[in-house]
């Protein structure tokens, strides 16, 4: 018995030697299939780790093997022992080499503000623009309906109405006054032919050629008394035009403006008051607060605009008494000195409102500034 457990002792120790001179060869000939290629090859410490000379060179084949569509900016090789079940971890990352330890020097980074986009700038706006004309509309509607409230100014809204009103008279005298002008000027032209009718018929008619004189030269003279009543007409004509379509119409034109900043007006202030009556919590105080702000920004322009309506309208109403008093003053004097068939009181008038009449043919350019 002891000597077969002698012997069984004896052949376990000789069973590790034999695996020990079994591995030898099997180390070498892994040695010899290994590659040889140069990326392969990482030099390892007696500790398993790798050396820092040979780490980088390494990584950086590896980083020019790497396809470009993996995406990686950096890679590094982590190695591990051998007796590690891990073989080896590519770990994909930035690679703390001389660009990292700058980048830490170098202190905070500040971002560039995002480029804008006109497409998204433009959106904006028409979604501003369209919430806007909605909030216009529901108060229009509201108001013809009786059942919006709305803004009156009742002094300012009477001068409105007066100037509105006195701008379709001023029409109508405009129109009825082109209408006179214009008979004028065709009887003018009617006693312009007459007189030179009479006055050929003077020449060839020897027994009534005092007679068809007398009446050629007072034909004649209405012709151009006529001429001279036409000059004061148009230049009534002229200045009441300018007075209705575009001194009164520039007026208008600031009033259509304060209506539509009193409509915005309106809208909004209804729309805070309709927040203001409504629950008070989290989600409905910054919108009664962006609703005070615009109601703020629309009260102000509706202010101003109601100003600049004043202010032109007791401009207008002084420089209209002052344009209409002389050209009434104007028709009136030529009108009753034409009929009255005084030709020295009707020149005095035109030289009076320094107008100059036209001579006929005198627009025309002559023959030496047309070459």
């Amino acid at each position: 018995m002891s000597e077969h457990s002698n012997e069984s002792t004896t052949l376990d120790e000789s069973h590790p030697a034999a695996e020990e001179v079994q591995s030898d060869p099997e180390e070498g000939a892994m040695a010899q299939e290994s590659p040889k290629n140069s990326a392969a090859e990482i030099p390892v410490t007696s500790n398993g780790q790798l050396e820092d000379s040979h780490e980088h060179s390494f990584n950086r084949d590896l980083k020019r093997s790497l396809p470009v569509g993996l995406g990686l900016s950096e890679t590094k090789i982590t190695s591990h022992g051998f007796d590690s079940t891990k073989e080896g971890v590519v770990e994909a990352g930035p690679f703390p080499g001389k660009g990292a330890r700058a980048q830490q020097k170098s202190g905070p980074v500040v971002l560039a503000d995002e480029v804008k986009n006109p497409a998204m700038e433009k959106l904006e706006l028409v979604r501003k623009w369209s919430l806007n004309t909605y909030k216009c509309t529901r108060q229009i509607i509201s108001e013809k309906l009786g059942r919006g409230s709305r803004t009156v100014d009742l002094e300012l809204e009477a001068q409105i109405d007066i100037l509105r009103d006195n701008k379709k008279k001023y029409e109508n005298i405009l129109k009825l006054a082109q209408t006179l002008s214009t008979q004028l000027f065709q009887m003018v032209h009617t006693q312009r032919q007459l007189g030179d009718a009479f006055a050929d018929l003077s020449l060839k008619s020897l027994e009534l050629h005092e007679e068809f004189g007398y009446n050629a030269d007072t034909q004649k003279l209405l012709a151009k008394n006529g001429e001279t009543l036409l000059g004061a007409i148009n230049f009534f004509i002229a200045s009441v035009n300018t007075l209705v379509n575009k001194t009164i119409e520039d007026t208008l034109l600031t009033v259509k403006q304060y209506e539509s900043a009193r409509i915005e007006y309106d809208a909004y202030r209804t729309d805070l008051e309709e927040l203001n009556l409504g629950p008070r919590d989290a989600n409905t105080l910054p919108k009664i607060e962006q609703s005070q702000q615009l109601f703020q920004v629309h009260k102000e322009k509706y202010d101003k605009m109601r100003n600049d309506v004043s202010i032109k309208l007791k401009f207008l109403e002084e420089n209209k008494v002052k344009v209409l008093h002389n050209q009434l003053v104007l028709f009136h004097n030529a009108i009753a000195a034409y009929f009255a068939g005084n030709q020295k009181q009707l020149e005095q008038t035109l030289k009076q409102f320094h107008i100059k009449l036209k001579t006929p043919g005198a627009d025309a350019p002559s023959w030496l500034e047309e070459q």
